[in-house]
């Protein structure tokens, strides 16, 4: 029984195909359960006023989370940080948890209005989220080079 390169070459071939036949499924079904979620985001989304407490980037346990959602969770998301926001909403103090985007423009200790969908904050709204988010070293000093560059550009232009 001689194998040869040819032989090695299709068998490759034919894993590779299978690898990339697997992940088209899996990326099709994860696709599906997005749109799926998005869509209950959609129909639950609700504006409300919340006094944002805390923030933290951590992993959901039965202490931060209520015992229900908990048990809920799948069990990667139960292993992955995540990022929690503990707020108060009308009298209840509550813990909601959001995306990256979302976490990184929330303020402490202010009250703003959010759309949350169920304990899920989809957004901020009434605040300018561009001014707010932060900026690293670089992208700071480009704004203040462009800034310094378009003010040299009026004064120019004004003594001519």
């Amino acid at each position: 029984m001689n194998i040869n390169a040819s032989d090695i070459i299709i068998i490759a071939l034919i894993v590779v195909a299978a690898l990339l036949a697997g992940a088209y499924y899996l990326n099709k079904k994860t696709m599906r359960r997005m749109i799926q979620a998005q869509d209950f985001i959609d129909q639950n989304r609700m504006t409300v006023q919340a006094f944002i407490i805390d923030k933290k980037q951590e992993k959901p346990s039965a202490t931060n989370l209520p015992k229900a959602v908990f048990d809920q969770l799948p069990k990667m998301a139960k292993m992955r940080k995540a990022n929690l926001v503990k707020a108060k909403i009308g009298p209840q103090i509550v813990t909601l948890m959001c995306d990256k985007p979302v976490y990184e423009v929330l303020p402490v200790k202010k009250s703003l209005k959010v759309d949350i969908a169920g304990m899920y904050i989809v957004s901020v709204t009434g605040m300018n989220l561009a001014d707010k988010k932060k900026k690293s070293f670089t992208e700071k000093m480009t704004t203040r080079m462009n800034s310094m560059v378009s003010d040299q550009s009026e004064k120019s232009k004004n003594k001519k």
